[in-house]
C-alpha cells in the first residue's frame, strides 16, 4: 500500500515538474501604451534576431488585449519583447521572465517602456 502511494506521489511531482520545464511562456498582452500596436515580436534575451510577428491579428489598439501562445516547446524563460507602432517606431522591453508571467501590461510614458507583470 505504501509503495503505491509513493509511486502516485512521485508521478504527481514529476508531472508538475514537467509542466514547469515544458516552456510555458504563453501570456496575455495588454496594451496600455497609448499607441496602436501593429506588430509584436518576442525573442529569447540571449538571441540576436526577432523572428516573426506573433500578434496574430492586424492591430492591437490601446486598451485592448491579446493572448500570445507559443507553438513550440521552449525551455528559455527570459525573453525580450518588441512592438512596432502605427508610425513604424520600435519600442523594446527587455528581460521579461515569461515562465512567471501570465499577464503583461505594456506601458510607455515619456518615451520609457515599462510593464506590469502578473
Amino acid at each position: 500500500m505504501k509503495r503505491a502511494a509513493l509511486a502516485l506521489l512521485v508521478a504527481i511531482v514529476l508531472a508538475g515538474s514537467a509542466a514547469v520545464f515544458a516552456g510555458d511562456q504563453n501570456f496575455t498582452l495588454i496594451n496600455k501604451t497609448g499607441l496602436t500596436i501593429d506588430e509584436v515580436y518576442v525573442s529569447p534575451a540571449n538571441d540576436n534576431s526577432w523572428g516573426e510577428d506573433v500578434l496574430g491579428r492586424d492591430t492591437l489598439a490601446n486598451g485592448e488585449k491579446v493572448d500570445i501562445k507559443f507553438s513550440r516547446k521552449e525551455s528559455e524563460c527570459v525573453w525580450d519583447l518588441k512592438i512596432v507602432d502605427e508610425e513604424k517606431d520600435d519600442v523594446i522591453w527587455e528581460d521579461i521572465n515569461l515562465c512567471k508571467a501570465e499577464e503583461i501590461t505594456l506601458l510607455y510614458q515619456n518615451k520609457r517602456p515599462t510593464a506590469i507583470i502578473k
